[in-house]
């Protein structure tokens, strides 16, 4: 029983979702319109010890050479440049909702051609462009990679990932976002998980904060707000009040699975009708052991032969009859198979079971 308990609890993960505390709007739901961005952009990494791109790599060539025209010097494809110390790379970044002029993003610069490294190297300045193909940020800075990479004919030695790196801080924003707020008098609530029970406390409950018929759920996704007149031009404080606001979501129940690793998951709201539960195994373990045979001293045409001997041995192990009743909670369907002696494995096997069954009153995800 307790070594049972102890390998259910090392192995296997009892997650109990916590519908007994109330939950802010504000981290159910998100306002339609107010949103990340992502932001693209082509550049180059300087600076490197002979670890850029090789000559394979055309295209960084062009970009060094694009980039020293606008310097003001000329140079041709004839002059047979070589940048070793020079990598292509992809920079991204993402931009907030309401970002300002000069407010600072944080970067993440990866190679693009085959450039070994580009742990300190400095990225030069380059345009981040938003899907409308806008530029919106521009990035510059050292990269921080955390990682090394080095080697010679014999021997390499390299840690983590050095040819991605982070630039903290390395973007300037320049192009801020239109404000979605500004003269609207209908907003649109979406929920991260759609549930039609959710969505119907959340009306009911921001009604009842606001004394009228301010929202209405039109789907189990969505909810449309309308700004109270109290609220005119003041959207801004509007939301504040409206997101600080909690409810009681409901979740659907679920079982979640991974047979690879023995994880079971479980929510609360997981039910199971009457149902008698046995599990047991049945161990068979055979052993050959050899013996050699020889013959009687002095006798005629004997001959020394390898003899098996096999040992076999059955072992069936006894398990009790556990009936679990109609509406048995998670709790107790977890104290009745402990009380079986199941570790993480038998459990997922005992609850496909179940399910088969149509004991198991919950949706079972098997990952």
């Amino acid at each position: 029983m307790k070594s049972a308990v102890s390998a259910i609890l090392m192995v296997t993960v009892l997650l109990f979702t916590t519908n007994s505390h109330a939950i802010r709007i504000k981290d159910l739901a998100s306002f339609e319109g107010i949103r990340d961005n992502q932001l693209m952009g082509y550049g180059l990494v300087v600076g490197l010890n002979s670890s850029g791109d090789s000559d394979q790599t055309k295209f960084q060539i062009q970009s060094v050479m694009n980039m020293l025209e606008r310097m003001g010097i000329t140079t041709s494809i004839k002059d047979n440049i070589k940048t070793k110390n020079v990598a292509a790379v992809m920079v991204t970044a993402t931009l907030p909702p309401f970002a300002k002029q000069g407010n600072r993003l944080d970067v993440l610069v990866s190679s693009l051609g085959d450039a070994k490294s580009i742990a300190g190297g400095t990225l030069i300045m380059a345009p981040l462009k938003g899907a409308d193909n806008q530029v919106y940020a521009v990035a510059q800075g050292s990269i921080l990679t955390n990682s090394f990479a080095f080697g010679g004919q014999g021997a390499t030695a390299q840690k983590n990932h050095p040819t991605a790196g982070r630039i903290p801080n390395g973007a300037l924003v320049e192009r801020e976002l239109p404000n979605s707020l500004i003269g609207k008098s209908i907003i649109n609530l979406n929920l991260h998980e759609a549930d039609f029970t959710t969505a119907s406390r959340i009306v009911a409950v921001v009604n009842d904060k606001f004394q009228g018929p301010v929202a209405a759920s039109k789907d189990p996704g969505s909810v449309t707000l309308t700004i109270p007149e109290a609220y005119a031009n003041r959207a801004v404080e509007f939301v504040a009040a409206l997101e600080r606001l909690e409810i009681k979501p409901d979740v659907q129940a679920k079982v979640v699975l991974n047979e690879r690793t023995g994880t079971v998951v479980m929510g609360e709201s997981v039910r199971i009708s009457t149902v008698a539960v046995t599990h047991g195994s049945l161990s068979l373990v055979i052993k050959e052991t050899p013996q050699v045979s020889q013959p009687n001293p002095l006798s005629k045409g004997g001959e020394t032969k390898v003899v098996p001997e096999t040992e076999m041995k059955v072992t069936e192990e006894s398990r009790q009859l556990m009936v679990m009743p109609e509406g048995a909670s998670i709790g107790d369907v977890v104290r009745a198979l402990n009380l079986l002696g199941v570790t993480p494995r038998d459990m997922i096997s005992i609850i496909q079971a179940v399910k088969s069954a149509g004991a198991l009153q919950a949706e079972l995800s098997i990952i």
